[in-house]
């Protein structure tokens, strides 16, 4: 797999912290351009080239969303990505002090809605269970504003989970699991978008 793009000034000090971890170069750099600082974060106002460098490694292999376990906050980034391709206004909340909430994505006008979204960026063989999706509802109970929300991961949910009736009550209208699979189904279905 091709994941080598070269690295801006900014990211060789990043370069170099993390080499010994084994992060591919793309994983180095920013995956989204930054504006301005809001209350909840910073707006993403546009992808990077390396995300859509990393959409087109992931459309030939989906595996290699696991990379994204070792760079936790690229991945919060990869997903803020995702929204802004697919039309929403998005915020990055910081990585201290988030709430709960690592993205929020929202449109307004009729119809609108505010997604929060938790990025779990794992590795294969770590599964999301029960707690985690309790958390989640509580996040998105305390904010009022929130329409939906949502756990994206690189791996899967424990079994049980997914089926059980404490949680199918929610699903899909106000909580959205959406395991590596279902994650790689809409970047697929983001790519078919800008295509079309």
């Amino acid at each position: 797999m091709m994941l080598g793009v070269i690295a801006s000034s900014g990211a060789r000090s990043a370069k170099a912290k993390t080499k010994a971890a084994g992060l591919p170069e793309l994983l180095l750099q920013s995956l989204v351009d930054v504006g301005e600082k809001v209350p909840d974060g910073a707006r993403i106002i546009s992808v990077a080239v390396p995300w859509v460098a990393i959409m087109a490694e992931i459309a030939k292999d989906p595996k290699v969303l696991f990379h994204f376990a070792k760079a936790p906050r690229r991945f919060e980034e990869f997903i803020a990505g995702a929204y802004e391709r697919a039309g929403y206004s998005v915020i990055l909340t910081p990585q201290r002090g988030d709430q709960g909430r690592d993205v929020i994505a929202s449109k307004d006008g009729y119809g609108s809605v505010r997604i929060l979204d938790q990025a779990k960026a794992y590795s294969a063989g770590r599964l999301i269970g029960h707690s985690e999706l309790r958390e989640m509802l509580g996040v998105l109970s305390a904010d009022l504003n929130a329409s939906k929300a949502v756990i994206s991961t690189t791996s899967s949910f424990e079994p049980g989970v997914l089926s059980s009736p404490e949680f199918s009550k929610f699903r899909p209208y106000r909580l959205e699991l959406r395991d590596g699979h279902a994650l790689s189904a809409w970047l697929e279905e983001l790519n078919r978008m800008k295509v079309d």
